[in-house]
């Protein structure tokens, strides 16, 4: 990439919360709201409470189970929806279970999972898969029944079956869906990692966030939530950079429309 090209990048990435913290920082100037505190205040807060112990305590289980949680969602969610998508019989039969339990919110499974599972991390990684899954499951079900019937036709006509077909024929036509369904995945992971450690936990990120809250560690909870932000801003870079080897056909395609 061009030096220019780098710095563009850079300057849309940092431009606008630049922005939005001076803004901040000139709305909070002189004032001593005990529930907003300042740019500086935040950021000193933010180093002494989370450069430390804090990161073997809290931020990596939290970050452990997020992961666990996600990437078993992501596989079971694209294995199940091959499947289902690729059978008619199956697809009409369990149609009506998914939407059920898509319709259920994941939240409300956590005292039932405390029950049936106890107050483990265990628990807490089965919340964030019951939440996931949907997205990447219904997306993939979608972009298998959405292939292209020439080319589906062709596959057979040639002798490509089984695995051969999953894979040249399948999984690319597919693809856009199903990443789209993981893009949705992630920020969903995040929401109930806190929500699981905020019900039942004495660790984790959403556990340490609700203490501060409770004791009134005002500044110590805003730097919680902007750690949590951090974290999200970090998945998508990674989802970004991981879309565009993956899908790197579908991308130079695009590119070739839109020029032409």
């Amino acid at each position: 990439m061009k030096p220019a090209n780098i710095l563009k990048a850079l300057l849309y990435a940092v431009g606008l919360p630049a922005v939005l913290v001076l803004i901040w920082w000139a709305a909070t100037l002189g004032a001593k709201n005990f529930f907003v505190p300042t740019p500086g205040t935040l950021l000193s807060t933010f180093a002494e409470t989370w450069f430390g112990e804090r990161i073997v305590s809290d931020v990596l289980p939290s970050l452990g189970r997020l992961v666990v949680g996600v990437v078993a969602a992501i596989v079971l969610g694209i294995v199940a929806g091959l499947l289902i998508g690729s059978v008619k019989w199956l697809r009409a039969l369990t149609e009506p279970v998914l939407e059920f339990f898509r319709a259920v919110p994941p939240p409300v499974l956590v005292p039932v999972l405390m029950l049936l599972m106890g107050i483990t991390d265990s628990m807490k990684v089965v919340v964030i898969i019951s939440g996931c899954i949907w997205p990447v499951l219904l997306n993939t079900i979608e972009g298998v029944r959405a292939i292209d019937p020439v080319l589906s036709d062709s596959s057979h006509t040639y002798g490509i079956t089984g695995a051969a077909r999953v894979r040249y024929l399948v999984l690319p036509s597919a693809g856009p869906q199903i990443m789209a369904g993981v893009r949705q995945c992630l920020s969903i992971g995040l929401i109930l990692m806190v929500i699981s450690e905020m019900f039942a936990s004495s660790s984790g990120l959403g556990f340490t966030i609700v203490q501060f809250q409770r004791s009134f560690a005002i500044p110590e909870m805003w730097s919680g939530i902007v750690i949590l932000g951090l974290i999200g801003v970090a998945m998508s870079f990674i989802f970004q950079f991981t879309e565009r080897r993956i899908l790197r056909w579908y991308h130079g395609l695009r590119e070739v429309e839109n020029a032409v």
